[in-house]
């Protein structure tokens, strides 16, 4: 009887393992091939269309391609046509396959969509962003913040903007959340910087097996996680040491909303916006699958000629003038319930600052500037801004 069973138990086991083998194969091969050929057809039957998928790598290698020539070079000083450096694979597949067009982040669709109206489906809410009151009462941590950076330029000739501002944002948003200064708060933006590094690096990096990542962590996966641990018990921290303090605060600030708006239109932070449909669902007329990721290219939507006409390249705060017509195609920080928080803050902050600095300088441009606009969380200058101060 032992034996028998011995026998059964051997005969058994190698037959559990290669039943488990064949299992986990089919299981790969429908990720990485059935799947994708059944959404690819399915998503073609509806009119949706884009490049094919390749097998495993989706479209990451085109895209990763396009990126490196499109920021390879510097671009001309006065032009602000970002998409096609920015985001040169939606610039150029949706001149083939429209509007809006499937692509594959390696074995994971994405559809992309930059129909305006699609877009605001998407977001959809009626909820807003920064209370107006809370808003008020961090003006004058705004304005003490401009303060202290207008005396740091008080002997200066030329500024690097874009560090002068990293520096000005970092320290109103210690002032009036946390209620430290940029020094106290230095540690959280540098770790911030370091993560934003982090994630711009792996932004288009598949593993060649799907199921890799989840028994194989990179060093910039565990790093990443460390960061995030030590943001968090960092921001919580500061927090705490506010608890208890208050201030009266007022204020107003001067309007400059056509010019920052036109700004946001070319220069949109958030550039992309990415969703993931979590169980099948209708948008528009499309039937979407579930796990679809949504990519939404804000950027290509505030630079789109039928939208905004052939001069759409161009800096013209006229258009806002007027806010009908533009306000179904402005969506600088998203829109709905996912609208950036920090939006009506960042508003205020700049066209505080703005008013300030030109109370005191004229400002040029340095012969020294190169126009290299790049991508790393948000669209950033990557030689510096230089700026030559005049004062008046």
């Amino acid at each position: 009887m032992g034996a028998l069973m011995t026998l059964i138990m051997f005969f058994c086991l190698p037959c559990s393992i290669l039943l488990l083998l064949v299992l986990n194969l089919l299981s790969f091969l429908n990720q990485v091939w059935l799947r994708p050929i059944m959404i690819q057809s399915s998503m073609a039957s509806q009119g949706i269309k884009g490049p094919p998928y390749k097998f495993l790598h989706g479209n990451t290698r085109a895209i990763n391609h396009m990126r490196s020539e499109a920021v390879g070079t510097p671009m001309e000083l006065l032009s602000h046509d970002m998409l096609p450096r920015l985001m040169p694979h939606v610039y150029s597949w949706t001149k083939i396959y429209g509007m809006n067009f499937l692509n594959w982040y390696g074995t994971k669709p994405q559809l992309v969509v930059t129909d305006p109206e699609l877009v605001k489906e998407v977001l959809s809410n009626k909820e807003g962003a920064f209370p107006k009151k809370i808003l008020q009462a961090m003006i004058p941590a705004m304005v003490a913040s401009v303060e202290a950076m207008l005396h740091r330029w008080r002997d200066a000739k030329e500024i690097d903007a874009y560090r002068e501002f990293k520096v000005l944002t970092s320290e109103v948003i210690s002032r009036t959340a946390f209620g430290s200064s940029y020094v106290e708060g230095k540690n959280v933006f540098d770790m911030l910087m370091k993560l934003g590094l982090i994630v711009n690096r792996n932004n288009f990096k598949v593993s060649s097996i799907p199921w890799l990542k989840k028994l194989w962590r990179t060093s910039d996966d565990i790093e990443s996680d460390k960061l995030q641990q030590a943001i968090r018990e960092a921001i919580i921290n500061l927090i705490r040491k506010r608890e208890g303090r208050d201030s009266d605060y007022y204020g107003n600030f001067l309007q400059m909303t056509m010019v920052v708006n036109e700004s946001l239109r070319l220069y949109p932070p958030a550039f992309n916006l990415t969703r993931e449909v979590e169980r099948e669902t209708k948008l528009g007329n499309y039937i979407l699958p579930a796990k679809l990721a949504l990519s939404l290219p804000v950027i290509a939507i505030h630079h789109n000629p039928l939208l905004w006409g052939e001069d759409c390249h161009l800096f013209k705060p006229e258009r806002f003038a007027v806010a009908d017509g533009v306000a179904k195609a402005f969506l600088p920080f998203g829109f709905g319930p996912r609208t950036c928080v920090g939006s009506s803050f960042a508003a205020a902050e700049i066209k505080i600052a703005l008013s300030m600095i030109l109370q005191r300088y004229k400002l040029s441009l340095s012969p020294s500037y190169v126009h290299a606009p790049f991508h790393m969380l948000t669209i950033c200058p990557k030689h510096g801004l230089q700026i030559l101060l005049h004062p008046l």
